[in-house]
C-alpha cells in the first residue's frame, strides 16, 4: 500500500512533472492538504465527501441500476471489512461485550454480505446479460467479481457448516459448558439439534418437552450469552437447511476448516493483491474526488496537479461511462486499436506512466489513441471520480509527440485544442511535432528532393488519379485551366514575399499536379498542410472546382499512404 502511494509522488505523466522532484511534491501535497482544510476549502471537502464519496450522486445522475450495484458492494464490502475482518480492531474496541456470533453482529455481517451478493449479481448482469453498450470487461473486472465472490461464498458456506457442525458443538461444550453428567449433555445436544441446527450423530428428534426444557435450562447457563439463534444468520443458516442431510459427511472430512483456509486465504490475497488490482480505487477515488474539488488548473501548486494526475490513473473504476459518451468510440470499427477507447487507455497510460519498456507499436498505438481526440470533454464531464481525462490525453500526447515518434494527426483538425493550449507549452515543444511530421512526409516523396529533375508529362500516377476522382468534390481538379484565380485569392500565399519558396507548390501547381498525376508533388508541398481552410480558392474559381476540398482529400489520402508505408517499413524491420 506505501509502494503503492509512494508511485504517485514518484511517476508523472504531466508536462514539466519530470522536472519536479519527489521530495517537493510530497511537501507540497502536505502543505496543500493542512491548507486546504484550515480553509474555508474544508466545507467543499466535506460536501464533496457525503454527496460523491459515501452517496455516489454522480454515479446515481447517470445510471441508478449502477449505482445501486455500486452501493451493494462498496457499502457491504466496507463494512464487512470494518467490523468483521478488523473486529479484533475496531468493533470489540467500540463494542466490550462484543461476540461475533450474537445479534446484531451475527445478523449484520449477514445483511452485509447479501449486499455484496446482490451488487455482485447486478454487475454480472450488467456486464454479461443487459450488455451495456461499449462496456468492455477486461481481466482485472473478472478478478475482482471472482475474489469478492470467494470470499463473500466461502464465508457463507463457512457459517453453514459451522451451524450443522456436530464436531464444532461438541469441542464447544467441552471448552465452555463445564457440564460431565451425561443426561445434561444430551439434553442441551437435543436442544441444540432440536432449535440451533446441528446435525448429531447420536441424536435425533423429535425430542420430548422435558428433555428440550432441561436443555434450554442449560443453555441458558452456558451458551446464550455467545450464542444467538443461527436464524438470524440468515445465508449461513440458508445454506445449513440444504446441506443438512450431508452434514454428517462434511463433518467428518472438516469442511469447515477446509472452508476457513479458502475464505481466509481469500481475503489474505484479496488484501494483498489490492493496491495493484482495480479494487484500489476504494481509496484512490474518493481521493480523487476530494482532490479535483479544491485543486483548480493555473491556481493549484504544479507539483500537486503532477501528483494528482498519477492518483487519477489509480482512481479510474474502468466503469465505461467515459467510452460510452465518447464521440470518436465508432472509430474502433474502423481502426483496430483499443486505446481509441478512453477507458481502455488508462491501462496503457500507467504503463507508460511507470516507465514500463513498451514496443515501438505499443507506443503508436497509445498515441493513435490520445491524438484520435475532439476534446469534446464528455469524458470528464460524466466521469463518476472526477477524473480531469482531458487534461490527460493532452498530457500523454505531448509526452509522446516529445519522444519524436511522428505524428500525422497532428497537421489534422483533431490538433486545434492543442492550439488552443499552445500557450502551455514552450514554443520549440510545440513546433517540433508539426517540423517532424512534415519532415516524415518530405522525406517519402522522394520527388521533392529532386527539384530539378525534368518531368514526362506521360508519367500518371493512375492510382492516385482514381483515388481523388471517387472523390465528387475532389474530381473537380480535372477542370482547372490553371487561371491562377485560386492562388491569388489565397490569403495564405498573400501572407510571403515569396510564397513558392516557402510552400512549395500554390493551389493552382497542386491542381496541376492532380491533373498529371504526380502524387509526390502533391503531397509534399507545405501549402497542402497550411490552408485554413476558409474556401476563399473554391468560392472564386471560374471553373468551379473545389479546391479546398481538394486539398483537404490530399490530406487524408497523404496521411493514410504515409501511415501505410511507415507500418510496412516497421514490419520489416
Amino acid at each position: 500500500m506505501f509502494y503503492k502511494i509512494f508511485t504517485w509522488f514518484r511517476y508523472s505523466i504531466s508536462i514539466g512533472a519530470g522536472e519536479i522532484s519527489i521530495s517537493r511534491r510530497v511537501f507540497a501535497s502536505i502543505k496543500g492538504i493542512l491548507f486546504t482544510l484550515l480553509s474555508i476549502k474544508g466545507f467543499t471537502l466535506l460536501k464533496v465527501f457525503v454527496l460523491d464519496v459515501v452517496l455516489n450522486l454522480r454515479i446515481l445522475r447517470e445510471d441508478f441500476l449502477r449505482w445501486l450495484m455500486h452501493m451493494c458492494i462498496y457499502v457491504g464490502f466496507m463494512l464487512l471489512l470494518l467490523m468483521h475482518a478488523l473486529d479484533r480492531f475496531i468493533t470489540s474496541a467500540l463494542f466490550p461485550d462484543y461476540f461475533s456470533t450474537i445479534n446484531p453482529f451475527m445478523f449484520l455481517r449477514d445483511l452485509f454480505g447479501a449486499l455484496v451478493i446482490l451488487g455482485l449479481a447486478i454487475a454480472i448482469y450488467r456486464r454479461f446479460i443487459l450488455k451495456v453498450p461499449r462496456l468492455l470487461t477486461n481481466a482485472m473486472d473478472y478478478y475482482a467479481i471472482i475474489i469478492v465472490a470467494i470470499i463473500i461464498f466461502s464465508g457463507i458456506a463457512l457459517e453453514g457448516t459451522k451451524i450443522v457442525s456436530h464436531s464444532i458443538y461438541k469441542q464447544m461444550v467441552e471448552d465452555y459448558s463445564g457440564l460431565e453428567d451425561e443426561q445434561e449433555l444430551r439434553s442441551l445436544e437435543a436442544y441444540w439439534v432440536n432449535d440451533y441446527g446441528v446435525v448429531s450423530p447420536n441424536l435425533k428428534g423429535p425430542f420430548g418437552a422435558q428433555t428440550l426444557a432441561q436443555g434450554r435450562e442449560l443453555h441458558k447457563m452456558s451458551c446464550i450469552e455467545c450464542h444467538s439463534q443461527p436464524q438470524w444468520a440468515f445465508t449461513g443458516y440458508g445454506v445449513a437447511r440444504i446441506i443438512r442431510p450431508i452434514a454428517l459427511g462434511l463433518d467428518r472430512v472438516n469442511t469447515p476448516t477446509l472452508l476457513w483456509y479458502i475464505h481466509f486465504l481469500a481475503c489474505l490475497l484479496g488484501l494483498a493483491y489490492l493496491p495493484f488490482s482495480k479494487m484500489f480505487h476504494i481509496l484512490a477515488s474518493p481521493l480523487s474526488l476530494l482532490a479535483n474539488a479544491v485543486m483548480e488548473k493555473g491556481k493549484s501548486d504544479p507539483a500537486n496537479i503532477a501528483t494528482r494526475q498519477v492518483m487519477e490513473l489509480d482512481a479510474c473504476t474502468h466503469c465505461g461511462a467515459c467510452t460510452s459518451r465518447c464521440s470518436v468510440a465508432v472509430a474502433l470499427e474502423e481502426i483496430p486499436n483499443i486505446n481509441i477507447l478512453p477507458s481502455e487507455k488508462i491501462a496503457s497510460i500507467k504503463a507508460l506512466a511507470a516507465d514500463r519498456e513498451l514496443s515501438e507499436q505499443e507506443l503508436k498505438d497509445i498515441q493513435e489513441g490520445v491524438c484520435l481526440c475532439t476534446n469534446c470533454y464528455r469524458c470528464t464531464v460524466v466521469c463518476p471520480v472526477g477524473i480531469n481525462l482531458q487534461d490527460l490525453w493532452f498530457n500523454v500526447r505531448e509526452t509522446l509527440l516529445q519522444r519524436g515518434i511522428p505524428e500525422f494527426s497532428v497537421l489534422s483538425p483533431l490538433s486545434f485544442y492543442r492550439g488552443l493550449m499552445k500557450g502551455e507549452l514552450v514554443q520549440r515543444d510545440y513546433e517540433r511535432p508539426l517540423m517532424r511530421v512534415r519532415e516524415a512526409i518530405a522525406d517519402r516523396c522522394d520527388l521533392m528532393k529532386e527539384q530539378d529533375k525534368v518531368l514526362p508529362l506521360g508519367a500518371t500516377d493512375r492510382g492516385f488519379k482514381s483515388r481523388l476522382n471517387l472523390s465528387a468534390q475532389a474530381s473537380t481538379f480535372s477542370v482547372c485551366f490553371g487561371c491562377q484565380t485560386c492562388t491569388n485569392a489565397c490569403p495564405v500565399v498573400a501572407n510571403y514575399d515569396n510564397p513558392q519558396e516557402v510552400l512549395g507548390l500554390l493551389p493552382h501547381q497542386i491542381m496541376y499536379a492532380c491533373a498529371l498525376g504526380i502524387r509526390d508533388l502533391a503531397f509534399g508541398s507545405n501549402m497542402l498542410w497550411d490552408c485554413l481552410t476558409c474556401y476563399q480558392c473554391q468560392e472564386q474559381c471560374p471553373q468551379a472546382v473545389s479546391v479546398t476540398d481538394v486539398l483537404y482529400e490530399l490530406k487524408n489520402f497523404a496521411v493514410e499512404y504515409i501511415g501505410e508505408k511507415t507500418s510496412q517499413s516497421m514490419g520489416k524491420r
